[in-house]
């Protein structure tokens, strides 16, 4: 015998059986095999650790003096093996295991109430840790193994990643109801040439977006205000300090008292929104479940997850 010898799953079962109940055919009945399988099991496990196990008599097997000395540790192992397994059903079977993912406040508040109440009813023993940052943020977590996934709008150079689009999301401008394009269904890039405008932080990829929509129809835009939450960008549009340029999901699903949502055309920006893994990696069948039941919701409710319909514009006065 070696020292790497080690006993088979299937002869540690069959040495614990044949210990507890003294007999190889009740053995071989607890665990549905022949009673020559039992002992041929038997005789295998003190071949390869070269130590007999039992004393065979006319009527049982007795144990040996290593066979007491070695019973509580095959119990053990055996034990934790069929814990494992139990583990790893319920993963397989979504009633244990977590959902880790990224994804920014915005895009949160936007996607994934509806999904989450029906992921946690379908699954109420899968827990679901939800790690909100800021959009620079929320890549490195990814590739970092922080998280498991992240939805969002990854930059186009961005390395180490795999992205599957979710929903396709378009810029727009935010004006006040009285606001002279809040009359036009969509607003072109060069109707904002002059006025003023408030734009999110430079750096981040809506911004980037909206810097290269405005140079490719030929515009300047006055920003006078930079923002990181679109929150600040609704309060500041609704007090006249400017008209707003975010995507139109995020937009429309904080719609603020007063203020409208138009598409940006000419050109149309679209950005989408992505299930954004680690390159290589493997969802876990929770998440895999909680991505499916999130597209369901979003197919749903396309029309408001994708597109916002314009408002009736107030009429003019005489």
């Amino acid at each position: 015998m070696t020292s790497s010898t080690v006993p088979g799953l299937r002869q540690l079962r069959a040495f614990v059986a044949v210990y507890r109940l003294g007999k190889v055919a009740d053995a071989a009945r607890q665990l549905s095999v022949t009673p020559s399988a039992v002992s041929l099991l038997v005789r295998q496990m003190e071949s390869d650790l070269g130590v007999r196990l039992f004393d065979r008599h006319a009527r049982a097997l007795v144990p040996t003096l290593a066979a007491h000395d070695t019973v509580g540790h095959a119990e053990r192992i055996l034990a934790e093996l069929d814990q494992l397994g139990r583990g790893l059903r319920g993963l397989r079977e979504r009633s244990a295991g977590r959902v880790h993912l990224a994804v920014t406040p915005a895009v949160g508040m936007v996607l994934l109430p509806s999904a989450v109440r029906r992921f946690v009813d379908a699954y109420p023993d899968v827990r679901i840790v939800l790690d909100d940052c800021a959009p620079n943020q929320f890549v490195p977590r990814v590739v970092s193994g922080q998280v498991e996934f992240g939805i969002g709008t990854p930059e186009a150079a961005a390395t180490g990643i795999e992205s599957r689009v979710l929903v396709n999301d378009h810029l727009c401008a935010v004006l006040p109801a009285d606001h002279p394009l809040a009359l036009r269904r969509q607003v072109r890039w060069t109707q904002l040439a002059g006025l003023p405008v408030i734009a999110g932080t430079p750096g981040y990829g809506v911004r980037r977006m909206t810097d290269a929509a405005a140079a490719k129809a030929g515009v300047e835009l006055r920003v006078v205000n930079e923002v990181n939450f679109l929150a600040s960008a609704l309060w500041m549009v609704a007090s006249g300090l400017g008209v707003a340029i975010f995507p139109a999901a995020l937009a429309g699903a904080t719609q603020h008292p007063g203020l409208v949502v138009r598409p940006l055309v000419a050109p149309r920006v679209v950005r989408p929104v992505s299930i954004v893994t680690r390159r290589g990696s493997t969802l876990s069948p929770a998440a895999e479940s909680f991505v499916g039941i999130l597209r369901q919701t979003l197919h749903e409710t396309r029309a408001q997850a994708t597109l916002i319909p314009p408002r009736a514009a107030p009429a003019r006065r005489s």
